[in-house]
């Protein structure tokens, strides 16, 4: 099943690949306050009310996709992790990097067709990596690997945005990682029994139609049951909080103004999005890939607008 919002926060089912039936009167009796206690609360009851959705979205009525505003389908999680520095780099690291991670705060969420909006702050470069995202399915606590899959709910696309660089060196994760809108996701959150294998699947992002990441999930360092065994050791997960899985970095690339973002996790769906920056800066397009082969291990120059410096 592949649940989105859209509009002012209706929860729908996907039907087909280009219609929403609208299924948020089934779901009335969920206690909620807002979308994001809503999508929560039916998270972790979905065993209870999935037959309901699942007779809702067979008998409503479909509407067309194209014309209406889908929102990010978990508006508002409680947490958001994000695993750091969690892929092979297509086989080329020799051995894998300890196991990290990082929170992401989830203010910074948008949703498809919304806008990432580079800060005035002096990065070195602004990036979005592509990843797999999970979210969780019920309370995870001391979670085993060999358990940790039936926690999982489900998966959607994800975007880790960064601005790199920022002093002081050492101390820059929170301000690099959780700008505001520095998490897209979406366009829908799909349900674990309709992926077949997560360590499998396809990641391909697209700047202004060029592909710059094409990946796979099976490159992971530390896989999906691994990350939630050792993120729970350290704090508990509750239902709707996104784990997200990190990425392949030998693809990254600039986002600069006016860029067109598409993300296609397989099986996913396409996220897509914008990128504005009032300052209009300008960086090479080129990826780390390309820098390495190069010579070089530094981002690619800031090439014009504010806090731009010779190489």
């Amino acid at each position: 099943m592949k649940l989105l919002f859209v509009q002012d926060f209706r929860l729908c089912v996907l039907r087909g690949e280009h219609a929403a039936v609208d299924v948020s009167a089934v779901l009335r009796d969920i206690p909620h306050t807002g979308p994001h206690d809503l999508i929560n609360g039916l998270i972790a009851r979905f065993d209870t009310w999935r037959p309901k959705l699942e007779a809702a979205a067979a008998a409503g009525p479909a509407m067309p996709l194209e014309g209406l505003r889908i929102r990010p389908p978990l508006p508002k999680p409680g947490n958001i992790v994000c695993m750091a520095v969690n892929y092979m780099e297509d086989g080329t690291l020799p051995a894998p990097a300890p196991i990290n991670a990082f929170h992401k705060a989830p203010t910074a969420i948008i949703g498809p067709g919304d806008t990432m909006v580079l800060p005035d702050v002096p990065a070195t470069i602004f990036e979005g990596e592509a990843e797999l995202a999970l979210v969780i399915g019920k309370r995870a606590q001391q979670v085993k690997a060999v358990e940790a899959m039936d926690y999982v709910f489900g998966y959607m696309n994800f975007i880790d945005g960064s601005a790199r660089g920022l002093k002081p060196a050492g101390n820059s994760f929170f301000q690099m990682k959780s700008r505001d809108t520095f998490a897209p996701i979406g366009p829908y959150l799909v349900t674990k029994d309709e992926i077949r294998d997560p360590q499998n699947l396809r990641v391909r992002l697209t700047n202004n139609g060029t592909v710059m990441q094409d990946f796979s999930t099976s490159d992971m360092a530390h896989r999906i049951a691994c990350c939630i065994e050792w993120v729970t050791s350290i704090h508990t997960l509750e239902p709707g909080d996104i784990l997200a899985t990190g990425t392949n970095h030998r693809g990254l690339n600039s986002f600069m103004d006016g860029d067109r973002i598409e993300l296609e996790v397989e099986g996913l769906g396409v996220l897509r999005f914008g990128v504005r920056d009032d300052l209009k800066r300008t960086w090479k397009r080129e990826t780390r890939l390309d820098r390495q082969r190069q010579g070089f291990d530094t981002p690619t120059p800031q090439t014009g607008g504010k806090y731009a410096q010779a190489e």
